[in-house]
């Protein structure tokens, strides 16, 4: 073996060895950090809702011994008791047992002899408290207790009269989710209740938790991914209930996972090329700089972000090149992200411009309808991705016009009804257009929707109120507004005052008042541009100067 080859592999090996172990390692190490960070935020949820629902308990076991004083319900219990089949005294117990429920917002009360019978009980039932059958019920002391096809939760209290049992009331609440952070179920006896997980069926999570020991934490696989399953120790539920909170681990660690390996590839890669023109000592002299690399690539993988790596002081060349290289990488990744947004807006404007360029009387008119669009979207502190996708989105609104022939969308008269019914295809049209786009999807409701009216006349789909999102709403009331104030070969635009008035007529009708609200207060700048008259000479409204300029308005609803 040549003394050069030797040398390589005596330099490459050991370096080899060292890098792959090392980058298990911090693989290792993220994924067991992360698992126990999930596992304590777990806990620390878990700790929080037992600190609440003891607070309850304590507020509730008050109430109860309140209500346990009722002298009225414990006269009815005690006539019941004498008299089991008396109709007057069920109702007696039950309305008091109303009167309490509805003052303290309980969803269930009943009332049981001294031998745990129930006598009589009230329910819950289209918001309000009616009495119940209770012969085929047995409400625990504390716990749960199902009931058509919902979960309560219930505690009890005895009822004494002169130092003697006479009975026991049980008060229970309706059980949810609304107050957990994250995703939970309860079980009684391996089946699921109650399920919050987020689009995983009932029956998957409850097969999947059959592998879990009642109080011990666990891992299970569902859609997909692995979860990590927490008991809640800190509360007993009683009778087989169990409350598991969830947190899915593969969301948590795969985007670090996907930084890992970016990053790994191209370290390893400097590497290779620093073990074949070094020697061992030099080669040893790169485990301090790789080191500092590998403790920025941690530092990454809490940011998301690719990082900018400064030169260790007494790096050797190979390393302070690849730190460069990776430097340029990483700058040159987030330029071609602007210029793909560049090219997504200069494209959409394209389509915009070949739309306007049909009709001489629509010119500008998608250019103009994204710009006010983006500045009512500023006013309603729309976030900066928002604002993106109502400038494209806006831009493209009527690109369904493209299907509709030129005799009818360029007629100069106005349209027969059969015309009209052709003309309000073009949402439907450009929904089918752009959803084949990889990119466009999220400008798909703008498109399809910018003609759905406030109270659900409007088309295709006359969706009600804020059915439609907001952004469609906000083109809608723009589109109308410049259309409005466009001429036509029918007739004449109308003035922005009459415009804005008949806007603000319809608010609450054919426009969402909130959105016209706002675009009354931008009307003045608007009137402004549109006698300026709107800059259609550039190539394309940067997103910047789309809402950095004064306030713009919204679009189109009574015409097409």
């Amino acid at each position: 073996m040549r003394f050069a080859t030797r040398t390589f592999l005596y330099s490459f090996t050991p370096f080899a060895l060292l890098l792959t172990g090392s980058f298990w390692a911090i693989q290792e190490m993220v994924e067991s950090t992360v698992h126990e960070r999930l596992s304590a935020a777990l806990r620390d949820t878990q700790s929080t809702i037992a600190r609440v629902r003891s607070k309850g308990e304590l507020q509730n076991s008050r109430f109860l011994r309140v209500i346990g004083e009722n002298a009225a319900l414990k006269a009815g219990l005690q006539l019941m008791a004498v008299e089991p089949q008396s109709a007057d005294a069920r109702r007696t117990v039950a309305d008091q047992l109303r009167d309490v429920g509805e003052k303290l917002g309980f969803d269930l009360l009943t009332v049981s002899d001294t031998q745990g019978k129930p006598l009589a009980g009230v329910i819950r039932s289209s918001g309000r408290l009616i009495e119940m059958d209770t012969a085929a019920i047995q409400p625990p002391g504390r716990g749960f207790l199902n009931l058509e096809d919902r979960t309560y939760q219930v505690t009890s209290i005895a009822l004494e009269q002169a130092d003697e049992l006479i009975g026991t009331l049980a008060v229970g609440e309706t059980f949810d989710f609304s107050g957990f952070t994250t995703p939970a179920v309860l079980t009684r006896d391996g089946r699921v209740l109650i399920s919050s997980v987020p689009g995983i069926a009932t029956p998957l999570v409850e097969a999947a938790l059959k592998a879990c020991l009642p109080q011990a934490e666990c891992k299970v696989k569902l859609g997909g991914d692995t979860y990590l399953s927490l008991p809640l120790e800190s509360v007993t539920f009683g009778d087989g209930y169990v409350l598991r909170s969830l947190q899915n681990v593969d969301s948590a660690i795969g985007p670090v996972h996907a930084i890992l390996r970016q990053v790994f590839l191209v370290a390893g890669l400097g590497a290779l090329l620093a073990a074949m023109v070094v020697s061992l000592l030099a080669s040893r002299s790169i485990v301090k700089p790789i080191a500092s690399v590998a403790e920025q690539l941690r530092e990454c993988a809490t940011t998301g972000r690719l990082p900018e790596f400064q030169t260790t002081p007494g790096a050797t060349y190979e390393i302070r090149e690849f730190t460069r290289s990776f430097n340029r990488a990483a700058a040159s990744i987030r330029e071609a992200r602007q210029s793909l947004h560049r090219a997504y807006v200069e494209f959409s404007g394209s389509l915009a411009n070949a739309l306007d360029a049909r009709d001489r009387y629509t010119a500008g008119h998608s250019r103009r309808v994204s710009e006010m669009a983006c500045a009512v979207a500023r006013a309603m502190n729309f976030s900066t991705e928002e604002l993106e996708e109502m400038q494209i989105g806006a831009l493209l609104h009527d690109i369904g016009k493209i299907g509709i022939r030129d005799a009818v969308l360029q007629k100069p008269g106005r349209l027969t009804d059969e015309e009209f019914d052709l003309i309000k295809q073009h949402p439907t049209i450009g929904r089918r257009i752009m959803e084949g786009v990889q990119g466009f999807q999220p400008y798909l409701s703008i498109v399809e929707l910018h003609h759905e009216n406030w109270d659900g006349t409007g088309y295709p789909n006359g969706l009600l109120g804020e059915e439609t999102p907001l952004p469609a709403r906000i083109v809608h009331v723009v589109d109308t507004y410049d259309a409005m104030t466009t001429d036509r070969p029918y007739r004449n635009g109308l003035s922005h005052d009459e415009t804005l008035s008949w806007l603000q007529e319809s608010a609450g009708r054919l426009f969402d008042a909130r959105v016209v609200e706002v675009f009354t207060q931008l009307a003045p700048a608007f009137a402004r541009r549109r006698a300026e008259g709107f800059n259609l000479e550039t190539s394309m409204l940067s997103l910047v100067e789309a809402v950095a300029d004064p306030p713009l308005p919204a679009r189109e609803s009574s015409e097409v």
